[in-house]
């Protein structure tokens, strides 16, 4: 029986331990300084709302862990020993191995601000980082948040709920423009401003400023304007947590270099979650996945091959969700922020500027590669399976109610999208009458 050591208690480390667990009798061991438990990273902004508390984020009461005999250790690892299979915890304790998972994560970016380090100015990942966001809010005038992307718009709607004035600044022309295509980061953008947050677009942070007492008092833009507060948020996305290894013989680049079974260079130790870059050979770029589910899929692989079933870790079809303000977004296959050679498109938005699907499709053949959608909730089972069947637009559009996974008393706008796609495209498509998702769940 092995001794397994994962280092990190998110979702990638605990799936490859719940998955070890199914089909083994090994000794496992998480290791974790944030905290004594798995809980969901994305509900973090839901406990400083109010809506949830720290416990509601646990998936699995605390019994679950002495009963599937998984030992949860709450300590730092300062050292891995390569050579004698150890390691050195920051307590001094030293524990061995002969599997090590590393699921280390992320961290929050920073670029060398002047005063990036001054109390009051924080990221937004971890379970300390809301705890100190609770500190660091209390009794202030104003926020600024620097970067845009999913953690600061969250950031933004977490301190709108308390009345927290925001300062926002971007550095792109449009919000998350960077992966949007310009139609989708504008109703983003107006979405953004409808919500009372002072946008600042193409601004780009120069220094944060310290007061009298030490703690930040305002911050300088590459505007020459001066914008006081008492927080800052630098959200500028999160790179892989390899300070681990990153001295050691381990191979890394960005992050800790694995190949598609997530085995890193040296024997007996492996890498799942944002910590793992998996190597592309060829001229592509190695790939990052620093998503939920793919984090839970390559723990799935890597409890397989830990376990004697060596398994090739396959992303699949790419798929996103996630929340602007009280906008929904879900994204299927591959939609490019600027037009690619090759492709069609067909985009359309509501009146009220809510409610937005893009599709892309090949000029040739007519087959749909990916979508997005804001507002309106699809099927992710209706999707994945029209792109992995290689369905042509045509087929999509007069199919687009089997998708829809709204409640029933949403207003539904498949007929109107329909509409619009016939006077582009100069068909006379009808929709389906088959029912949509709830109609066939409650049939």
């Amino acid at each position: 029986m092995a001794h397994i050591v994962i280092i990190g208690n998110g979702i990638a480390g605990i799936t490859t331990a719940r998955h070890i667990r199914k089909r083994s009798d090994h000794h496992i061991t998480v290791i974790s300084a944030e905290t004594d438990h798995f809980f969901s990273r994305t509900a973090l902004m839901y406990i400083y709302m109010g809506h949830m508390t720290y416990e509601h984020t646990k998936p699995y009461e605390d019994h679950f862990w002495s009963k599937n005999r998984i030992d949860l250790l709450r300590a730092y690892v300062n050292a891995i020993d390569i050579e004698k299979k150890a390691l050195s915890l920051g307590d001094g304790r030293t524990i061995s191995y002969d599997k090590l998972v590393l699921a280390t994560g992320s961290q929050s970016n920073k670029f060398g601000w002047p005063g990036q380090d001054l109390p009051g100015v924080q990221g937004l990942y971890s379970y300390q980082d809301l705890e100190l966001l609770e500190e660091n809010t209390e009794n202030i005038q104003r926020a600024v948040i620097v970067g845009g992307g999913l953690i600061g718009i969250e950031l933004a709607e977490m301190l709108a709920t308390r009345d927290i004035p925001v300062t926002f600044l971007i550095r792109e022309e449009w919000y998350w423009d960077n992966i949007l295509p310009i139609e989708e980061a504008k109703l983003v953008t107006r979405h953004v401003y409808e919500h009372g947050i002072d946008l600042r677009r193409s601004t780009n942070l120069v220094e944060i400023l310290a007061g009298d007492d030490g703690r930040v008092r305002g911050i300088t833009t590459d505007q020459g304007e001066e914008i006081s507060c008492q927080l800052v948020g630098l959200t500028p996305g999160v790179h892989p947590n390899i300070d681990l290894v990153k001295d050691s013989p381990v191979e890394t680049g960005r992050g800790v270099l694995v190949n598609d079974y997530l085995e890193t260079n040296v024997p007996d130790i492996y890498a799942c979650g944002d910590c793992a870059e998996i190597i592309v050979e060829g001229e592509a770029r190695n790939r990052i996945e620093q998503l939920w589910y793919t984090g839970r899929m390559q723990g799935q692989a890597l409890g397989r091959t830990i376990c004697g079933e060596r398994t090739f870790y396959e992303r699949g079809l790419w798929f996103n969700s996630a929340k602007f303000m009280d906008i929904e977004y879900q994204t299927y296959g591959f939609v490019p922020n600027r037009p690619r050679e090759g492709d069609a498109q067909f985009y359309w938005e509501d009146e009220g500027h809510r409610h937005c699907l893009k599709i892309i499709y090949n000029q040739s053949d007519k087959v749909v590669t990916g979508m997005n959608v804001f507002g309106i909730r699809m099927s992710q089972d209706v999707w994945h399976r029209w792109l992995k069947e290689k369905r042509d637009i045509n087929f999509v559009m007069t199919h687009l109610p089997e998708a829809n996974f709204d409640p029933e008393f949403y207003k539904a706008f498949e007929g109107e999208i329909i509409e619009a796609f016939n006077r582009q495209a100069g068909t006379n498509l009808q929709p389906s009458r088959q029912p949509g998702f709830f109609q066939r769940l409650f049939a």
